[in-house]
């Protein structure tokens, strides 16, 4: 199935508009990653930690919303967005959020 951020796809002509479709992960963040994240933000440099679990969560944001075009009959989904967020849960640490939004569409064999 074809993922593109853009609203067409080059050579290819567009036979059926199925719909919006999404996919999100959340994941939670362990204590440990956030105060070795934290020491990261002092002395700089990148968090492996983190990246490894967005990464991980966009995956299966962009799975999650290829299945549901799958669901629908697509072969494809146009102007993917893909928004993250960290969201805070008091003194219990934090969550990582991935949601992947496209249309979902017929490409003409």
């Amino acid at each position: 199935m074809i993922i593109s951020t853009t609203n067409s796809i080059e050579g290819a002509r567009i036979t059926d508009y199925k719909g919006v479709v999404t996919g999100e992960a959340i994941l939670g963040t362990n204590i440990f990653r956030d105060f070795f994240a934290g020491i990261r933000n002092i002395v700089g440099g990148r968090s492996g930690a983190y990246e490894k679990a967005l990464r991980e969560a966009r995956e299966i944001a962009i799975s999650e919303m290829q299945a549901e075009a799958h669901n629908l009959g697509a072969n494809a989904v146009i102007g993917v967005d893909i928004d993250y967020e960290n969201i805070t849960a008091g003194d219990s640490g934090s969550m990582l959020m991935v949601s992947a939004t496209g249309t979902a569409v017929v490409l003409a064999s």
